[in-house]
């Protein structure tokens, strides 16, 4: 994986890149556009007004849209579609580097997944940095 500022990209074990994750410039809320072999695979965006929780949609083309949520403090989140429950995402927090364990079932595309838990740390970092920011400049 190669990780600059507001883009991630997965590579094979060769070097090629087999999928991307980067942020829209402009865009009324955090957006992140996935793409997987060079095709836009989906787009994820922060729901507004969720409180103590995270929620993002995984819109892919077609009706499959995923559901991510999560709890703020705990780092825990599901990944649903229609009700049901298609991956589990548990970040690590007694690791130098943030560490996700992502639990994917048989059937489900595990680099969508991937790509969606990456899009997602990408809108956490985004966020603590504005936050930090912030209680700097009120200080």
């Amino acid at each position: 994986m190669f990780s600059a500022r507001d883009k991630v990209v997965i590579e094979d074990l060769a070097g090629a890149e087999v999928a991307s994750v980067h942020r829209h410039l402009v865009a009324l809320r955090p957006t992140y556009e996935i793409r997987i072999g060079g095709e836009k695979a989906a787009e994820v965006r922060k729901n507004l007004f969720t409180p103590f929780r995270d929620k993002f949609t995984i819109d892919v083309p077609g009706p499959d849209d995923l559901t991510m949520k999560g709890d703020l403090l705990d780092h825990e989140y599901v990944i649903e579609r229609d009700g049901q429950e298609v991956a589990a995402v548990s970040k690590r927090w007694l690791t130098i580097r943030d560490t996700y364990a992502v639990k994917v079932p048989p059937g489900e595309d595990p680099l969508l997944v991937i790509a969606g838990v990456l899009a997602l740390d990408l809108a956490l970092a985004r966020e603590a940095k504005k936050d930090e920011k912030k209680q700097k400049d009120e200080e």
